[in-house]
């Protein structure tokens, strides 16, 4: 139903693979969208408890997309996960890790994600901006609309860097963004300017820092 079109390329012999191309439907045919973050961060002009942006790499490129999340109490005997654009399995395991590195219990509620535009994502990076937004619909707070985040959630707590992760800190400052929360390891040497950088190393430091902002 929407405008926009998405081709990932699984097997390129002559190029780079699992790349995602980006059209846009027009009278004319498709015509490629040269900035596919654009398009995926129309967001609403005040900012709603539960959505946070993440940058996830596709392909070549890194590319900025929301998050949401919704807690809810359970209305039935068996709390429901529903993950639509990233893996259910991974949602559940990172609810343990909150719980047990986060001490939040969220096993007596409803808990739904969605990955906005129809992107699928398939990589770690996104574990911090889930666990954030769902941290932010359960406690109903808002985070700020110039934030984003990006790190991997290791069992025991940790936040793990992520490939390519200044490129994803330098593609947010591009789009505006000033505050970006990250694994300690992916901050840069030298300071970007107009963005502050929160570099975390755990899980605790992470919801502390969220609660500042």
């Amino acid at each position: 139903d929407s405008r926009y079109r998405t081709l990932r390329g699984i097997k390129n012999r002559f190029g780079a693979v699992n790349e995602l191309g980006v059209f846009a439907m027009l009278e004319q045919g498709l015509k490629e969208v040269k900035n596919p973050s654009a398009i995926f961060l129309n967001r609403g002009e005040e900012a709603a408890p539960g959505s946070v942006v993440m940058v996830v790499w596709e392909g070549t490129r890194p590319m900025l997309v929301e998050i949401q999340a919704l807690v809810d109490m359970a209305q039935g005997s068996y709390p429901r996960r529903v993950a639509v654009g990233l893996d259910q399995n991974r949602l559940a395991m990172l609810l343990a890790v909150l719980h047990r590195h986060g001490g939040m219990h969220v096993a007596d509620q409803d808990v739904f994600v969605n990955v906005v535009g129809g992107v699928k994502v398939v990589e770690t990076s996104a574990d911090l901006a889930l666990l954030a937004a769902i941290v932010s619909s359960f406690r109903d707070r808002a985070l700020p609309q110039d934030l984003v985040i990006f790190g991997e959630v290791g069992l025991s707590g940790e936040i793990r860097p992520v490939p390519s992760g200044q490129e994803r800190i330098y593609e947010a400052a591009k789009h505006g963004f000033t505050r970006a929360l990250v694994p300690k390891a992916n901050a840069p040497r030298k300071a970007i300017e107009g963005m502050k950088v929160i570099p975390v190393t755990k899980l605790s430091e992470a919801l502390s820092a969220l609660e500042e902002l």
